[in-house]
């Protein structure tokens, strides 16, 4: 796949020239393929905030460049708007932006400013609400009605209405209960299926990433500490838990096996594969 977003040498730095001068995100590079599903995790203080927010240009580098399919973001600062509709960033807790009057008008308020009307920008906004979950008979209900699962819901719908190339999520599953994450994911699953787009899904839970995406970034102290597919960086379980990360529960029961003697591949990271693995033991098919 071709790279659709492309950091080069990203560098952002806050308090320049004052005693509280630091760099949040140093000289980071990684591209983003076209239609992958990326994960990024990283410590609190890594960097992964600051480096989302360079991603539509919410904020501007110190040094280094953005690329949008070969473009720098930045080449025509005017012109930063429409970078803006193209990568979709859902902040975490994206409920607390509602303010419309109805679930309908806050999920077309994105396309009505990208200048929709009229029976496509209804087809948008019917079309993200049923990505998501959200009912015909619910369009018409005041947003603060709903439930906070709902919320979060018509928040992301009124991002996807958008049909941004990239979609940039921060933490959407934080504060919903178990049902409601995996509901959520399950929604953001089929959307990533259907629609072909990038997702770039930023969370600290483990299970989450290891269930969802195609390859994992991990961030330590404004850098890329590891980049690879799920299987390869949970393969490196202990650069993970000293860079103060977890692995997914899985994988840990797979240690746990392998220390105690079974021939069990301690990088294992779903519970359908550890199932095979056990599988394989009992049978005999497995060896060191």
């Amino acid at each position: 796949m071709e790279p659709i977003l492309q950091i080069q040498h990203l560098t952002h730095t806050y308090g320049v020239g004052t005693p509280f001068q630091r760099s949040a995100v140093e000289d980071m590079s990684f591209d983003v393929r076209d239609g992958e599903f990326l994960g990024v995790i990283g410590h609190t203080g890594s960097g992964k905030s600051t480096l989302i927010q360079h991603l539509n240009g919410l904020l501007r580098p110190t040094s280094g460049r953005v690329l949008l399919r070969g473009k720098d973001i930045w080449a025509e600062p005017k012109k930063i708007r429409d970078v803006r509709f193209q990568v979709g960033l859902v902040f975490q807790y994206p409920e607390y932006q509602l303010f419309e009057e109805t679930v309908y008008k806050d999920i077309a308020f994105g396309p009505t400013n990208q200048g929709l009307t009229g029976a496509e920008l209804d087809r948008r906004v019917r079309e993200a609400a049923r990505l998501v979950g959200v009912r015909d008979d619910q369009l018409d209900k005041s947003p603060f009605e709903l439930s906070g699962g709902q919320k979060r819901r018509v928040a992301l719908a009124g991002v996807m209405a958008m049909e941004p190339e990239v979609l940039v999520l921060d933490e959407p599953t934080a504060g919903l209960d178990p049902a409601g994450r995996e509901n959520l994911m399950a929604n953001i699953r089929d959307y990533h299926r259907n629609k072909k787009r990038t997702i770039i899904l930023v969370s600290h839970s483990m299970d989450e990433i290891a269930r969802n995406v195609d390859r994992i970034l991990v961030l330590k102290s404004g850098h890329v500490l590891l980049q690879g597919t799920p299987a390869e960086v949970f393969a490196r379980a202990e650069e993970l838990l000293s860079a103060g990360l977890d692995v997914p529960q899985v994988t840990r029961v797979a240690r746990a096996l392998r220390e105690r003697g079974l021939a069990i591949d301690p990088a294992v990271y779903t519970v359908e594969a550890l199932e095979r693995e056990l599988t394989a033991l009992r049978e005999g098919g497995a060896s060191c």
